[in-house]
């Protein structure tokens, strides 16, 4: 069930993304009088699951979720409609109309997928708001990763500053080191100060490892949810349950119990729990994947219980949504652009993944606003892949616009005919990489 609900919200956001990015395109073109010969959502090669036409328009949804596409007269496009081209063009076609208008068709799907982008943090933050755990809430500090673990962070440390400058969550603190580039972490452990230095190439080394996260807040296990159909609920276990170990080993908290169920897959466990006054031991079985199907109590529920894990919620009016949200998108944007140079490495290349990895973006259980947040971050990060100047992508088509409009001269017809299957080609490869990439993991279970 978990699977659908992922592989249906990425279909919705995709669909939603995809229509709005060809209406980007479309609408200006009709503006300019360009007859759209096909307007599809998803692509239709032999054969469409539906189709309309209404004046000179064929309206669409193909078969083949890869994206979407409108057929604009008089373009060298991924139809490779050359026929066309030979003929003289006619008054209605793209190439008849002068360069600023053609060059604003194609920047079209790119502005409405970065202001898409904006307008749903904007709602997102007028809606919902952000509700965060400052670093210094995190009580009982932090599990490092086993690369982070390597370089001297020890469970429970407490996290203080990343280069001088104090996080706000965890989370920004992750970012910093990882994107950014920050070495040294000032830490607090067992009430004194403690300097760690990481080693140049840090970053490298985590992806190395097949880490995604080098740190995480460390929860006092009280068990809250029990996923129905799973082992655990079938068990003795009980919610508010305090888990204090696992076949004898402590697991006291979350991310221990995480890690000891991990080398214990289609294996009967012993869980040891503190229930009122009482403790006791229950029998459950771990799934192939190494879980029982458990989580713990979010942190208002711990904070009910003890110091600490109080978080933040960050509201705001109509007007206060505007700038906060388009500060939002302008971030995930350079934060984006700045990943990126991880991927020009050997371990960032093969984090690259496919349509199984965006799925696995989205929570397991429906839930609005992080369907929304996930869709604008999509939207913002469309916007800028398709704005490269890659034959194919719009950018490609732009770079050739700019191309005439400074030296006044059209770019020959064969040369944009090879760029646009030369970047098909590469576009198609990357796709193959990319979810390639994913049934590797998904068969090694490195997803």
């Amino acid at each position: 069930m978990e699977i659908l609900i992922k592989a249906a919200q990425l279909l919705l956001s995709l669909s939603i993304l995809v229509v709005l990015h060809e209406m980007g395109h479309f609408l200006p073109a009709r503006w300019f009088k360009i007859r759209v010969e096909k307007f599809y959502l998803f692509f239709d090669p032999w054969f469409s699951l539906f189709k309309t036409k209404k004046g000179e328009t064929e309206y669409g949804i193909g078969w083949l979720p890869l994206g979407g596409y409108v057929k604009i007269s008089g373009m060298v496009d991924e139809s490779m409609d050359k026929e066309q081209m030979k003929r003289p063009p006619e008054p209605w076609e793209f190439r008849s109309k002068p360069a600023w208008q053609r060059l604003i068709v194609m920047v079209g799907g790119v502005t409405v997928n970065l202001l898409l982008g904006m307008l749903i943090y904007i709602g997102v933050l007028f809606v919902w708001g952000r509700e965060y755990l400052p670093t210094e809430q995190a009580t009982y500090g932090i599990h490092p990763s086993k690369t982070l673990a390597a370089q001297g962070v020890q469970e429970g440390d407490r996290l203080v500053s990343v280069d001088g400058v104090k996080p706000k969550t965890i989370g920004e603190a992750q970012k910093q080191i990882l994107i950014d580039g920050a070495r040294t972490l000032q830490l607090e452990r067992e009430g004194k100060p403690v300097t760690v230095q990481l080693v140049p190439g840090f970053s490298e080394m985590a992806l190395d490892n097949g880490e995604k996260e080098i740190m995480a807040v460390r929860l006092p296990f009280y068990v809250d949810m029990l996923e129905a159909g799973k082992s655990a609920a079938k068990s003795e276990l009980r919610k508010g349950d305090k888990v204090l170990a696992v076949d004898g080993a402590p697991t006291l908290f979350f991310e221990d119990f995480r890690k000891a169920l991990r080398d214990k897959k289609d294996k009967t466990i012993n869980i040891t729990v503190a229930r009122g006054a009482d403790t006791t031991n229950v029998a459950v079985v771990v799934d192939e994947n190494g879980k029982v199907g458990v989580g713990p109590e979010d942190y208002d529920e711990l904070a009910k219980r003890g110091p600490g894990f109080v978080t933040v919620k960050e509201t705001y009016s109509f007007f206060e949504s505007i700038p906060a949200g388009i500060s939002y998108g302008v971030e995930t944007l350079t934060g984006y652009v700045s990943s990126l140079k991880l991927l020009f490495t050997k371990s960032g290349a093969e984090q690259i993944g496919g349509f199984g990895a965006i799925g696995n973006m989205f929570p397991g259980e429906w839930d609005w606003q992080a369907f929304w947040t996930m869709t604008a971050f999509l939207s913002i990060i469309l916007a800028f892949m398709n704005i490269l100047p890659i034959p194919a992508l719009d950018g490609g088509h732009v770079m050739f616009l700019l191309y005439e409009m400074v030296t006044k001269r059209v770019p020959n017809q064969r040369v944009m005919e090879v760029a646009q299957m030369v970047g098909m080609i590469l576009l198609l490869g990357l796709l193959l990489f990319a979810n390639g990439n994913d049934i590797f993991k998904g068969l090694t279970g490195k997803m």
